[in-house]
């Protein structure tokens, strides 16, 4: 969650409290969620600048939640390393001053230091149960949409293709010359819809999200943010962490969760998937798909 799992069961709580806050409150919570270590290192009324509220809307935000004011809302964030926000044009001009500068060596560190950090808090976020229960879902499901546009449509069609070496009813959405809405119209409570965005959030996916949670579908969501609108309509919603010093969310994290959540639905499948991708493999090389040296 943006670079801190220190106090992921108050971010959860708050998360969990969103709709029951006012407006204003919740411009503040959402603000919190979306940059928890700035919590530690900022006074109220930064927050409250920062959030776009007044200072007593960040004291009524904590006090929902449970905490006497700021200050003891604050603490458990305290350990938090500060992130300021930098919009996509601003981290690539950021980059080229760091080429400029010859310190290249300093973005390598911070990338492969991101890379493993966005691994880290994905899962420390995440249970077991909660993998297993979204992958039973997805086992027992009819049929599997994995919605995913701009940078997450190759991820989501990577899932696709790995899932179909050894499932049949697994399909990528938006095909090619449609739109997801247009791919979701006959499905239902029979069939679960797999959605990945991050911030900006993609309008075509919230509103996918959307109308196929009013048609019954289930819903997996991945997103970077407890706030985000998918993650607040998913059955099962997972967080991740997209943290990079780039000036695009790091994918890393999503090909991984992706990655595990395949292996999960694999280990609840029937016997027959181990055959199945067996028999889609050998295939393939009677095929001669898979290049082998001359004899």
């Amino acid at each position: 969650m943006n670079g801190t799992n220190v106090s992921n069961t108050i971010l959860e709580r708050l998360a969990g409290e969103l709709t029951e806050l006012t407006p204003e409150a919740r411009k503040a919570a959402t603000y919190v969620l979306e940059n928890p270590r700035d919590v530690g290192v900022s006074t109220v009324r930064e927050i409250a600048q920062a959030a776009n509220v007044k200072p007593n809307t960040v004291v009524r935000m904590a006090r929902q939640v449970g905490f006497e004011g700021y200050e003891d809302f604050r603490e458990p964030f305290r350990d938090a390393i500060r992130n300021g926000a930098a919009d996509f044009p601003d981290r690539a001009r950021w980059l080229q001053d760091i080429s400029k500068s010859g310190d290249l060596g300093g973005l390598y560190a911070d990338m492969v230091r991101d890379v493993m950090t966005n691994i880290e808090e994905t899962f420390a976020s995440i249970s077991t149960e909660d993998m297993k229960a979204a992958a039973e879902a997805i086992w027992d499901a009819r049929r599997v949409f994995t919605l995913g546009v701009g940078v997450n449509n190759s991820v989501a069609r990577n899932f696709t293709y790995l899932a179909s070496t050894g499932m049949t009813e697994f399909h990528a959405i938006p095909s090619p010359g449609s739109t997801p809405v247009d791919d979701l119209a006959w499905a239902d409570d029979n069939d679960i819809l797999i959605a990945v965005t991050c911030k900006p959030y993609r309008s075509e996916v919230v509103e996918a999200v959307a109308i196929a949670k009013e048609q019954g579908m289930t819903i997996v969501a991945l997103s970077d943010s407890p706030a985000s609108p998918i993650i607040r309509m998913a059955d099962h919603g997972f967080v991740v962490s997209v943290e990079t010093p780039q000036f695009f969310p790091s994918s890393v994290s999503i090909i991984t969760l992706l990655e595990t959540l395949l292996s999960f639905v694999i280990a609840v499948a029937s016997d027959e998937i181990p055959k199945r991708v067996e028999t889609f493999h050998k295939r393939r090389h009677q095929l001669g798909l898979y290049y082998q040296e001359p004899s």
